[in-house]
This record gives structure tokens, sequence and C-alpha cells, in this order.
């Protein structure tokens, strides 16, 4: 199977950074990443910060989405 290719980025990198060490300290994981970096995390850990982060990004799309049909103008 092959990867898809990133596409453009609504965010910047620092931000997407930023918000992806916020998720892992709001799930406990930040010394786990502090002492093996992201790559030496398991899938399982690293699965639970992506699935917040698009969980989030998912509801904030739909709250923009649905405002803008409010207020088209």
């Amino acid at each position: 199977m092959s990867r898809r290719k990133p596409g453009p980025s609504l965010l910047s990198e620092k931000i997407r950074d930023q918000f992806k060490y916020e998720i892992a300290s709001d799930l406990g994981l930040s010394n786990e990443i502090a002492e093996k970096g992201w790559a030496d995390m398991p899938s399982r850990q690293l699965g639970r910060i992506g699935g917040k982060i698009g969980g989030n990004m998912v509801k904030v799309m739909i709250r923009e989405a649905e405002q803008s049909l409010e207020d088209p103008f």
C-alpha cells in the first residue's frame, strides 16, 4: 500500500509540534517522550496522541463550517 503524500497544511510545523507536546502532556506522556524520543515511542501511545489531535481538529472544522453557513457574508 502506498503512502499518501502530505498536502499543504493550514498550521505551521511549529504550531503542530506545540500541539503534539500539549496533548502528550495532557495524556501524561511528556516524561517518556523526553526520555525515549518520538521515534522510540510505542505506536499505541502515539495513536492516543494522534487520535486526540484529529478529534479536536474535526471539532474545530465543524464549528467553523457551521459558523460560515450561519453568516455567509
